[in-house]
């Protein structure tokens, strides 16, 4: 079958957040076909070019959405009325309290609960209802006036959402919006809507895909949603963390008024994204609950954990010896949510109960916040720990190292797992630890703060504190450090469970089901016909595979859309204006950007 990939910040870009998961799933499905359509994220994830894509990858079309857009289209009255309209709704919609929003109340929620079709009731239904009439009706009009950013920050998008935050029955944080947040949410909002202007959503584009796999939810999610507005095309949609979640973490400087409408309108979005998909796949059990708790009907959920590689871990896996008995390690990336002090904090009260231990944290800094934090524990680990020296002649060395992978000490992060008996995780906010089932897949016990996916990725595996809470992670880690025979019976249930459960080859399976559950319950969108007049059940059929007449340029212009769709070589080639995608474009130039 043909899938449309849908990305927002990942792949194909090398920097991209879910790049590798997306990377494994497309070579791991190869006897199917991929065209990839991706959102970016800043211009240097651009400069830094895409991943060597696979052979089945037939299409990439992308679109910035951080760059300010002009796209000189003046509409005419009629358009600006509809606009005006369409707007104002969406407006009025993100004033009442939206799906997860905290200041609903519990028996709105309870009521969505209830609800057979995953669908809310009453009151929220039509708030719903009003979201996505006003979130297509947008998209109708920038499809037929070929784009809205520039109306998207006209200043009537920003008097309609005035207008809606100062009507009766608005949120008492909206009621206090000032112009300059209404300025900042209607900036905000254009970006977010940008999706709603390119053109993808044509019968040769999105609609000859038999379906759309959405890689996130929130904007990336949006191509998929009007896929199936426009052309039907059934969406699955797979998320490792809802967006809404993501604001309320990234958004705590912004003034109430701002956090209140864009939370709004992240949980519209997720709650019309989760009404319309046919299957949604959270990667882990925190995740469902948010997605759950966002409107999305427990029918559809199938839980499927990331896939990673096993590997490069083997030998760490198969020879927990060699580690050093007395050595903590930490490995991920350096930033405050980490909390790396109180893990120096837990590691001081470690040392005076064994004198011999050592804790090796290693990784890097993530961005200018994380090259201070760094700054910040290097100084509170010299003051915790001075330097101590075996005798009069000898060089004091600090117990604690603050070290990177990549060097001639530890050139993997298998080889900094590798190099202790006991690793630790001491985060106050996780999503799905992926850092910690590197540690299970080198078969070392744990020592985790319960935080995100923390249990349900360890389950009995290791030993689990609340967070913030030095002192209950120095005594689960002397305790480990202390009893030799439970970390390698701990180490060993661990590498077990990671591989049966978090591997590439389980992911790959999973999706691979859920592609051809998806297929057999969607209807028959268009009728497309071989080189003899037979229909075809797929945009790409399996015969098309076998070496061959099925493999000949009639039946592939065929399952193309027909005579006139023969598939050419891809080429660099850029859309007809600013808000329009790129068009194909090959791996190998992809790659060199």
């Amino acid at each position: 079958m043909r899938i449309g990939l849908l990305t927002e910040g990942g792949y194909p870009y090398v920097s991209g957040e879910a790049g590798l998961w997306c990377d494994r799933l497309v070579r791991g499905l190869e006897h199917h076909e991929f065209d990839v359509y991706a959102l970016s994220r800043s211009e240097r994830e651009e400069d830094g070019g895409w991943v060597p894509l696979p052979p089945q990858v037939g299409r990439v079309r992308t679109a910035p959405l951080w760059e300010t857009v002009d796209d000189g289209i003046v509409h005419g009255r009629r358009a600006r009325r509809r606009f005006a309209e369409c707007y104002g709704e969406l407006a009025t919609a993100l004033c009442a309290a939206a799906p997860g929003d905290p200041a609903r109340s519990s028996e709105a929620r309870s009521s969505e609960a209830r609800s057979s079709e995953g669908e809310p009731e009453g009151q929220s239904a039509l708030e719903a209802d009003r979201f996505a009439s006003a979130l297509y009706g947008l998209a109708e009009l920038a499809r037929d006036e070929g784009g809205l950013p520039t109306a998207l920050r006209s200043e009537t998008a920003v008097r309609a959402l005035e207008r809606a935050c100062r009507a009766p029955g608005a949120h008492r944080s909206a009621r206090e919006a000032r112009v300059p947040d209404l300025l900042a949410v209607a900036a905000r909002l254009e970006r977010a809507l940008r999706p709603l202007s390119l053109d993808w959503y044509e019968d040769d584009d999105l609609g000859s895909v038999d379906l759309c796999h959405a890689a996130s939810g929130g904007t990336g999610a949006l191509p998929g949603l009007l896929a199936r507005h426009f052309c039907d095309v059934p969406l699955l949609v797979t998320e490792y963390g809802v967006r809404l979640r993501t604001h309320y973490l990234t958004e705590p400087d912004s003034s109430p008024a701002i956090r209140s409408l864009l939370a709004a309108f992240h949980g519209r979005l997720a709650a019309e994204t989760y009404r319309r998909a046919a299957v949604i796949t959270p990667g882990n059990t925190h995740t469902r609950r948010w997605q759950e708790r966002c409107g999305a009907d427990r029918a559809k959920l199938r839980t499927v954990h990331p896939g990673m590689d096993a590997a490069p871990f083997a030998e760490a896996g198969e020879s927990p010896e060699c580690a050093d008995p007395q050595t903590l390690v930490w490995v991920g990336r350096v930033e405050p949510a980490k909390d790396l002090v109180s893990l120096l904090h837990a590691f001081a009260e470690v040392r005076r109960a064994e004198p011999g231990s050592r804790l090796r944290i290693v990784g890097a800094p993530f961005g200018p916040e994380g090259v201070a934090y760094l700054a910040h524990c290097k100084g509170l680990a010299a003051q915790l720990f001075p330097d101590e020296a075996d005798g009069p002649h000898a060089v004091g060395r600090n117990p604690v190292s603050f070290e990177e992978t990549g060097g001639p000490e530890l050139p993997s992060r298998a080889d900094a797992y590798a190099s202790g008996a006991l690793v630790v995780l001491s985060s106050v906010v996780e999503g799905f630890p992926t850092g910690l089932v590197e540690a299970m897949f080198c078969g070392r016990a744990t020592v985790s703060t319960d935080v995100g996916a923390v249990v349900e990725a360890i389950g009995g595996t290791g030993l689990v504190v609340p967070p913030r809470n030095p002192r209950a992670l120095a005594e689960a880690c002397v305790a480990l450090l202390r009893d030799p025979e439970r970390r390698e019976r701990l180490g060993a249930a661990a590498r077990a469970r990671a591989l049966e459960l978090f591997t590439v080859e389980q992911n790959i399976t999973a999706f691979h089901s859920i592609y051809l559950e998806i297929l057999s319950r969607a209807p028959v969108r268009r009728v497309v016909l071989d080189g003899a007049g037979e229909p075809l059940p797929f945009g790409v059929p399996a015969e098309a595979h076998v070496p061959g007449r099925w493999s000949d340029t009639t039946a592939r212009a065929a399952a193309r859309g027909g005579p006139g769709a023969v598939r050419t070589g891809p080429g660099w080639a850029t859309g007809g204006g600013p808000v329009r995608a790129t068009t194909a474009v090959s791996a190998a130039e992809g790659a060199s950007r």
